[in-house]
């Protein structure tokens, strides 16, 4: 593996410099060093917090399995990220190497924190865990947790299943799932290094990093290497069988102008090549994609497969995770909102969105269900109504249905339904993705979507990350006492217990379930 930014160093007086104070006669902080399981990788000490950038945790040749990484002899430096994982438009990484950053308080001190491993979002198909104006470890590093974030193949590099053409090629189904299950393995064999407890994992991501964590409780490689599981706005169905995904492939190939004899050509071909026939052939097999679809679209993990014999969100997961506390649920308005936000409208026209999103049959019994479900709103705000997630929030129900019927470990279920203005000032929203500065504590970061300063997003950042903290340690929102946050009830199909988070946080019982009903009836 090529290893750029190193420092050499001798392997046995580097050993003796890993520290326990890690400062300096002067009292200044040395730079970090620890082992791992590849080597000596150094990184730096920013705000209190031990920080790791760009650590590989797996390599692979394309399409094909990953691998632990070569050990290396010289002091790898990793306090910066590395690139995105390729993917149309924005990734360039093609090295064959997976990257893993690491936020800790302590190294090797036995202290064994609890570890949180963030699964970015974007689908299957775009994203990083690189992404600092997001998923920065160090706040909630300072709450007493390691903090790890990755990149994993996406897209036709990761889910291209060429299974059927066999030989070498037979256990690439699910590749880009199968190294975010590498980088649960690298976390087991080097938590001891980062203070953490290889015992006491949580896994938790959003959107399609959500997703991931719903498929990772389904995959029997990923048993026992994570031990709580947290799903934010990540319930969507998979309509990808193995049937279809190698449907897609063998056409892809044809497309590409391959043939089983000539199939290891495709490692070598320039990826947008590679892409645009991906693209054209998932057109081709799956149509248009339909923007606010209950099912997914693309490349995606293939279902009925040996890495992944049952999909999550049909409507619940596999028996492998009874065992896994999980929490789960989604903003207000996710991406609904989205298509109205700075459009200005009528009544009537808003009247007539609704018509036409749900049918007008559907009409009266949508504003009696609205109405009972949110009597705190503005009345009849129209731009609230239009803009109502009827997707998400119905799939996460269904699915802590499921889990809470069927599993021995709770499930604890909440609704984001905090208001961030939008650019011009004007009307606020809850949308898709806005919950993440909140959970990992950072509604200051500069690039957030949060007014810099609001001391109402500091207040329930607060709150919202403990809990996230206190679960990761025990499995349990309520474990350590959180100053305006009520108790946070398990939740049944019965007691429809949710989590309201904003300015004024509050549970509720089963307060829009008759709303989520017809909404699901509605787009199903």
């Amino acid at each position: 593996m090529k290893i750029s930014c190193i420092k050499t160093t001798v392997a046995g007086m580097l050993f003796m410099a890993v520290f326990s104070s890690c400062a300096n006669s002067n009292g200044q902080v040395r730079e970090p060093i620890v082992e791992i399981t590849s080597g000596y990788i150094e990184g730096e000490y920013e705000n209190n917090v031990y920080a790791f950038k760009g650590i590989p945790y797996a390599q692979a040749e394309r399409f094909l399995a990953s691998r632990p990484v070569d050990r290396w002899t010289d002091t790898l430096e990793c306090c910066q990220y590395g690139p995105w994982a390729i993917q149309g438009g924005r990734g360039n990484d093609e090295s064959g190497n997976f990257l893993i950053n690491v936020w800790s308080q302590g190294l090797e001190d036995g202290a064994k924190r609890p570890i949180m491993v963030w699964i970015h979002g974007g689908g299957y198909s775009s994203g990083s865990g690189n992404m600092a104006e997001y998923n920065d470890g160090v706040a909630l590093a300072k709450k007493g947790v390691v903090i790890a974030t990755l990149n994993h193949r996406l897209d036709i590099m990761g889910f291209l299943d060429l299974s059927g053409f066999g030989g070498k090629w037979k256990e690439c189904q699910n590749a880009g799932m199968l190294d975010i299950v590498r980088a649960l393995e690298w976390i087991r064999d080097n938590a001891d290094a980062f203070g953490g407890d290889k015992d006491n994992v949580t896994i938790f991501g959003e959107s399609g990093g959500g997703g991931k964590v719903g498929t990772l409780m389904c995959m029997p490689a990923a048993k026992g290497l994570f031990h709580k599981a947290i799903i934010e706005s990540g319930a969507k169905l998979n309509v990808v069988n193995a049937q279809l995904s190698d449907t897609l492939a063998k056409m892809v190939v044809k497309e590409l102008g391959l043939t089983k004899e000539t199939l290891d050509r495709i490692q070598t071909m320039p990826y947008a090549q590679i892409a645009r026939a991906g693209n054209k052939c998932v057109a081709a097999l799956m149509g248009p994609r339909t923007p606010g679809s209950i099912k997914m679209w693309g490349f995606v993990p293939s279902e009925g497969t040996e890495s992944l014999p049952k999909h999550a969100y049909t409507p619940g997961f596999s028996d492998l995770s009874k065992d896994i506390p999980l929490i789960i649920g989604s903003t207000f308005n996710e991406l609904d909102r989205t298509y109205y936000d700075n459009k200005t409208f009528t009544q009537q026209q808003g009247i007539e969105i609704l018509k036409d999103k749900y049918g007008e049959e559907n009409l009266d019994g949508f504003l009696t269900a609205y109405r009972q479900a949110y009597p705190y709103k503005e009345k009849d705000d129209i731009l609230d109504m239009v803009g109502l997630d009827c997707n998400i929030r119905a799939q996460s129900i269904y699915a802590a249905d499921w889990q809470s019927a069927n599993a021995t470990a709770p499930v604890y279920m909440f609704l984001f339904n905090w208001y961030a203005p939008s650019a011009d000032g004007g009307k606020a929203s809850s949308f898709h993705s806005l919950e993440i500065p909140f959970v990992f504590n950072n509604p200051d970061l500069e690039k957030s979507n949060i007014r810099q300063g609001d001391e109402n997003a500091r207040v329930l950042a607060e709150k919202m990350s403990q809990a996230w903290v206190n679960f990761a340690y025990t499995g349990n929102p309520n474990a350590k006492s959180i100053k305006g946050l009520p108790k946070w009830k398990p939740y049944t199909k019965e007691n429809g217990a949710t989590m309201i988070f904003d300015n004024c946080c509050e549970m509720r019982y089963g307060h829009d379930r008759a709303l989520q009903e017809l909404l699901y009836r509605c787009l199903k």
